[in-house]
Order: C-alpha cells, then structure tokens, then sequence
C-alpha cells in the first residue's frame, strides 16, 4: 500500500513539473538544427545588408573567397544552379571574405557572376560573421529555413537541385 502511495506521489509530481516546464528554445550555432547566427554589415556605398528570413523562401548562404579555389568553384556552380531553377523557393546570398574589395569585384565579374547574389563585406564584419559560423574549418554554405534554422550544411549544386525539385 505505501509502495502504491509513493509511486502515485512520484508520478503526480513528475507530471506536475513535465507540465510546469517552458518549451525549449533554439541556440544560435553553425550546424543543422541550430538557429543561425545574424548577419549584418555595410556595403562600401553604405548600403546596409542584413540577413534576414523570407516567409516561404529558404536562404542559401555560402562563404567564399577568391583565394580559396574550391569555395570559388563552388559558387560559380550554385549560381548558376540557383538562376538554372527559376525557383521562388531559394535564394542565394554568397558572401566574401576576401580582404580587398577589388578581388572581390573583379572575380565576380571574371566569373560572370550577377551581382545581386554576391556580397562583399570587410574585415572587421568577416572576422566577427568567421567566428560566429566557425568558417575556421574551412569557407562553407548553410541552408537556412523560413524560420532562420539551419537544415543543411556544404550543399552541393546536385544537391540544391534535388532539394528543390
């Protein structure tokens, strides 16, 4: 009888404090699951950019820099992909980390690049934007929800186009 007592006790209890407990929320991080990290900084015309979501868009947002081939490549392919798909699902917002604004701008156009994806920002915001998505592993992209989650990380072209099919 007294085991019984305890047990209702105990349960009545735990669901007591189950019930009590606010929902979790989501932590700012680089990896799929987490909430990302703001993006904010001045184009050199003053233009402020900010990351922001798009009710019903995904954002691609991917790192790279000149001097790095690989993450150079890699947004030449998603570029092209991205204006391939004539999607309203996707967008791309490629961000550069070079040091000088004038590589970025002579890349973007050897690369024949739209410019309206492509963003500069300066050294002191890459450095901060570097911290925050651990870009020390190397450039990357992340694939950010409507609800600013990130659902996927170093996404290819192949696989932006299966996404998005």
């Amino acid at each position: 009888m007294k085991v019984r007592a305890y047990v209702l006790i105990v349960s009545v209890a735990l669901f007591g404090m189950s019930a009590g407990s606010k929902k979790a929320t989501l932590t700012e991080g680089s990896n799929p699951g987490d909430l990302a990290p703001s993006i904010e900084f001045l184009e050199k015309d003053g233009k402020a950019i900010r990351f922001q979501n798009q009710t019903g868009r995904y954002t691609l947002v991917h790192f790279w820099a000149a001097y790095d081939a690989e993450s150079r490549m890699r947004n030449v392919l998603l570029a092209n992909k991205v204006a391939a798909m004539e999607s309203d699902k996707v967008r791309l917002c490629a961000i550069s980390l070079d040091e000088r604004e004038s590589v970025f701008a002579e890349t973007v156009k050897i690369d024949g690049l739209d410019r309206s994806s492509q963003y500069y920002m300066g050294a002191e915001a890459a450095s901060e934007v570097s911290e925050k998505y651990h870009l020390n592993k190397g450039l990357r992209n992340f694939l950010i929800d409507d609800q600013g989650v990130i659902v996927a990380t170093n996404v290819d072209a192949d696989q932006l186009a299966q996404r998005f099919k």
